[in-house]
């Protein structure tokens, strides 16, 4: 890992750690989720939250914001997939939560490396 990327991990480490319980620890886990599940994307801060990306210097493909509801999200800079089934052409872009149960995990594991691939 190149100072940069440290750097820009540790800026992400201290954004979570500064909100409020308990959704410091909800983003905690779930930035532990988006790490293991996507090893190669790099953590940074993209317009002031907690993001992802192939490298320091690219866009984010990931978000995770602390507004009024926890959220996670693909940025238009990652590859879209049309949803199929009975979402049609819809493509999914956020994810709302609160928690994070193993169902939740497990699909948030599957949307970044989605995008992380």
């Amino acid at each position: 890992m190149s100072s940069k990327d440290e750097k820009n991990l540790a800026q992400v480490i201290e954004k979570i750690a500064h909100m409020d319980e308990p959704r410091r620890s909800v983003m905690q886990q779930v930035h532990d989720i988006v790490m293991a599940a996507g090893p190669n994307l790099k953590p940074r801060i993209w317009y002031g939250m907690p993001a992802y990306a192939r490298s320091a210097s690219t866009p984010a493909l990931v978000t995770l914001r602390n507004d009024e509801r926890l959220n996670l999200a693909i940025t238009e800079k990652a590859d879209f997939r049309a949803a199929g089934g009975v979402d049609g052409n819809l493509m999914p872009a956020a994810w709302y939560f609160e928690t994070v149960d193993a169902v939740t995990e497990k699909r948030i594991a599957e949307i970044i490396r989605s995008v992380a691939d």
